[in-house]
Formats: C-alpha cells, structure tokens, sequence
C-alpha cells in the first residue's frame, strides 16, 4: 500500500461519505487519480461502496472501511509513525553533530 491509499483510507475512515470530487480536492489529487485510488481501494478489500440518496435525490456512494481495511490501516499508521519515530532520531543526532562542530557565537 503505498501512500495515497493510505491517506485515502484515512480520509474515508472520518467521512465515508465524501464524493470522489471531495476527496480528490482534499488530498491534491486529480479526479481520476481518486477514482483509480478508489477503485484500487474497493478491488483489494479495503473499502466497500454502499449506493445512498443524499438530500439532493442523486444517487451517491458511501464509502465504508472492511475489517481488512480497518486492519491494514492501523498497520500502516504503525509503520509510518515507526519511520517517523527514527527519522526523528536520525535528524536530532545530526543536529547535535552539528552543533558539536560549529563554535559558539559570541553576542556582538
């Protein structure tokens, strides 16, 4: 799962209701992107769509996160804050390396 359809799964876990349009303006995507991400989502499992009519009369999709998607959300929100987790590490030792090299400035 790469990225997009992580933050895809993301957004459809707050608003399952979210057009593909709103979702495409809420993540920078264009419409076909969200549409294929979307439909990537719906053949892996991830997502199942349900047809309802919002107040409107258009018929409309709602977007419902599986017990698979649920499952391979929670992992990759763990993997993600894992790498998050180190590459914090890595830059606070960087920045300390750094500052052990640099002299300290006097106030002018």
């Amino acid at each position: 799962m790469d990225e997009t359809h992580f933050k895809t799964l993301r957004e459809l876990a707050k608003d399952g209701t979210l057009s593909q349009r709103e979702l495409s303006k809420r993540m920078g995507l264009s419409l076909g992107r969200a549409n294929f991400v979307v439909n990537a989502l719906l053949s892996k499992g991830y997502i199942k769509a349900q047809r309802f009519k919002n107040s409107k009369n258009k018929i409309a999709y709602r977007y419902i996160l599986t017990p698979k998607g649920i499952s391979a959300k929670i992992a990759q929100t763990y993997d993600f804050l894992q790498r998050k987790t180190d590459e914090y590490d890595r830059l606070k030792e960087e920045i300390e390396a750094l500052r052990n090299e640099v002299p300290e400035r006097k106030a002018e």
